[in-house]
């Protein structure tokens, strides 16, 4: 077995990005981790979500990996830097990508929708400010659809409404992209692309990660056209979470383990 690409989240919302990610490096071995019995961390705060993210990391390093994807919005807004000092391998976050892929639309009006803590820390309006073109930004803090991707009410008449009332205001500004600032919204997109119409792209960074890996990690990856392992790790499994993992995975794990990571 190749040294594994190790990726994280506070829930099952990652596994968009890991299942992005294998798409596109179908010979890489990856170890997921879910930190399903801490979540969401997009309430705690930034001390914490760092301790928390570095905790994880900490978990995955042990496995030998040879690069760290943090398919957390949260952690990537408030750890990043934590986390380059914590390990000794490159790691990757989502919100550099999922800028990337908004200011690509052309759009001159960029929403993010998130959890409290991505939108608290402003990663996302400071990101979009740094660029050379000029774009107008709002931000909406979402607290309920993270739950709601984790019941998988995916396509659901009380998600639809939940989300007409965060995103309306965004609408109604004239927002043209929304980015999906949380890997948990993916899971939402039926009933979020129905609310704001089909003319108001949605940007999600699942894709843009796998791109920028390709781009920035290339001496990395593994060649050959092997079909790589999968081991998924989580904190805390229920049927739910369960239920979810192979939704998105399409299939079952090949490794599925419950894992004790706190070291607080």
């Amino acid at each position: 077995m190749s040294r594994p690409i190790g990726v994280f989240d506070s829930g099952v919302g990652g596994l968009t990005v890991l299942g992005a990610l294998r798409q596109r490096f179908p010979a890489e071995d990856f170890v997921y981790l879910g930190d399903t019995a801490r979540l969401p961390y997009g309430t705690k705060s930034a001390t914490t979500v760092q301790r928390y993210a570095v905790n994880a990391a900490a978990h995955l390093e042990g496995h030998g990996i040879k690069l760290l994807v943090v398919a957390c919005n949260t952690a990537s807004s408030y750890a990043l830097d934590a986390l380059d000092r914590a390990v000794s391998i490159p790691v990757v976050g989502v919100v550099e990508p999922g800028v990337r892929a908004a200011i690509a639309t052309g759009a001159a009006r960029i929403g993010v929708i998130g959890t409290e803590g991505t939108i608290r820390s402003e990663a996302y309006q400071r990101a979009l400010a740094g660029r050379a073109a000029p774009v107008e930004v709002e931000a909406v803090a979402c607290p309920l659809l993270v739950p709601l991707a984790e019941e998988g009410w995916g396509d659901h008449p009380i998600t639809d409404q939940v989300a007409d009332y965060y995103l309306a205001p965004l609408v109604a500004w004239g927002v043209e992209t929304v980015i999906l600032g949380c890997t948990h919204y993916p899971l939402l997109r039926p009933s979020l692309q129905r609310v704001v119409g089909p003319r108001i792209q949605l940007v999600d960074s699942a894709t843009a990660v796998a791109e920028m890996v390709a781009a920035d990690h290339s001496d990395l990856l593994s060649p050959g056209d092997r079909e790589g392992a999968v081991r998924i790790e989580l904190t805390d499994a229920s049927d739910r979470f369960l239920r979810i993992t192979r939704s998105i995975l399409g299939r079952d794990p090949e490794e599925l383990e419950v894992v004790d990571i706190d070291q607080a």
